[in-house]
């Protein structure tokens, strides 16, 4: 049967196969050549539908291009390697890398991004939820396959971003556990002990971030106007391959059987055995004898509110002093062996400290101070918040000196006490109701009424009715 043209220059026929072909004109491809796109079918109208739908998305600019689409790992390793990493800082660039190979790429790697289907994720979000791990974990999976997806629907490579289609689990919000005043104080009582008690001090009493804190440099410390200015945070970042076959580089370390039973090699793990390497790992980037980007580096912070001033209390600038001063002669003691971070908080040496010493000794000093396990977090900026509420703060004011950026972010660092709750009803009760008045009263002599003086009062009664 001979083609018969349709509007807008698509074509349907009869083929010898037995099916309906339609070709829909879509433009014209980058070498010159038309951009026809093929749709096949049992029968007419069918075909037909499917060029109709076709060409809508081409008048409506939400065509495809064309090509062969790549694989959601092929896709997820341009996004991150040319794409994310321009915008992303070091540390969350890292986090991306990390769920990427550990969760996305087995999960969904191997579908083209194309044929990516909402079911697809669906399952991928089951299977980690039964793996154990926790839904804000699936949740951060998922917001990140999303953006990658909605920049591939921008660049016309998708129809639609699919992750759009699927609910990620619900998170139930982590309960904060802050110090009481009480407690804080037992807690810098136990510090005083330690050179390292302006760390906490800070920490515990001005709501500073565990990175921000080990960050602090002496240029940005202004005693004279009494500011803090937060202009870097410490973190501790992934190392990355510096040679040119990052595979071949790691090859004594490649470990492709997973741990026996009862593995004595990794016992002292906190984490347990590392998972068996895959057959293309590249994931040893820390023994490259070329390795860049990693260890513990100042990193500038995520958000411009965060690099805000903070007024430092004016009782702590004594002790600052004091804690320079003490830096002066460990730096003279040091002489050659000092190496200069200008951190505010450094190792004798004059390295800054390592946060994983950091928690440790944080864990230490609850133990010594008589306090129940917690959260580093708990027992810095959720316990500053917390107790400047309860100082009378407003909470605009507590927004500003924690920095954040919405004020109900804010509200979920605040938690409230239950002594301050009651306090706050027995003065709402006063002021709607009256206080009771006192009962008279009894007199010294009791005398109990007989039931002959009872039954005369009755009888009194029914004469008056």
């Amino acid at each position: 049967m001979s083609p018969r043209k349709s509007n807008l220059e698509s074509t349907i026929y009869l083929g010898d196969d037995g099916w309906w072909h339609g070709r829909v004109t879509m433009g014209v491809l980058a070498d010159g050549s038309p951009d026809r796109r093929h749709r096949m079918a049992r029968t007419e109208p069918a075909v037909r539908r499917k060029v109709r739908e076709l060409e809508k998305l081409r008048d409506e600019g939400r065509a495809t291009k064309a090509g062969r689409k790549p694989t959601v790992g092929q896709w997820m390793e341009t996004y991150l390697t040319g794409i994310a990493s321009l915008k992303l800082k070091p540390r969350s660039l890292d986090d991306y890398w990390s769920k990427t190979r550990n969760d996305i790429v087995p999960g969904v790697g191997k579908h083209r991004i194309d044929k990516l289907a909402p079911e697809h994720l669906e399952q991928m979000y089951r299977a980690m939820l039964d793996a154990g791990h926790a839904p804000s974990h699936v949740v951060k999976v998922h917001r990140i396959l999303s953006r990658a997806l909605k920049i591939a629907h921008r660049r016309r490579m998708v129809g639609e971003n699919v992750a759009m289609l699927v609910d990620p689990p619900s998170i139930d919000e982590t309960e904060t556990n802050p110090f009481t005043q009480e407690e804080a104080k037992a807690f810098l009582e136990a510090a005083a002990k330690r050179p390292t008690f302006m760390r906490w001090v800070v920490g515990v009493g001005m709501g500073f971030r565990q990175g921000e804190t080990l960050g602090l440099r002496w240029p940005y410390v202004d005693l004279a106007a009494e500011l803090f200015h937060p202009r870097w945070q410490l973190q501790r970042l992934t190392w990355r391959h510096g040679c040119g076959d990052a595979h071949a580089c790691g090859a004594r370390l490649h470990r492709f059987e997973p741990c026996p039973p009862n593995c004595a090699t990794h016992k002292g793990y906190k984490r347990g055995c590392p998972k068996p390497c895959t057959s293309t790992c590249v994931k040893h980037a820390s023994t490259c004898p070329e390795r860049k980007g990693g260890g513990l580096a100042f990193t500038r912070p995520k958000t411009k509110k965060s690099t805000n001033p903070v007024p430092i209390p004016p009782a702590f600038i004594p002790y600052l002093l004091a804690h320079k001063a003490q830096q002066d002669e460990l730096r003279k003691a040091a002489g050659e062996l000092w190496q200069e971070h200008q951190a505010v908080f450094s190792r004798p040496d004059g390295r800054p400290i390592d946060p994983r010493d950091d928690w440790e000794e944080f864990k230490e000093l609850l133990a010594e101070a008589g306090i129940s396990d917690r959260r580093l977090y708990d027992g810095s900026r959720h316990t500053a918040g917390t107790i400047l509420n309860e100082l009378g703060v407003d909470m605009p004011t507590i927004m500003e000196i924690l920095r954040h950026t919405q004020i109900s972010q804010t509200r979920r660092y605040v938690k409230g006490r239950s002594h301050l709750s009651k306090d706050a009803m027995r003065r709402m009760g006063d002021a709607f109701l009256p206080a009771p008045e006192a009962a008279p009263e009894p007199p010294s002599e009791t005398r109990t009424e007989t039931g002959d003086r009872r039954a005369a009062r009755a009888r009194r009664r029914r004469r008056i009715q």
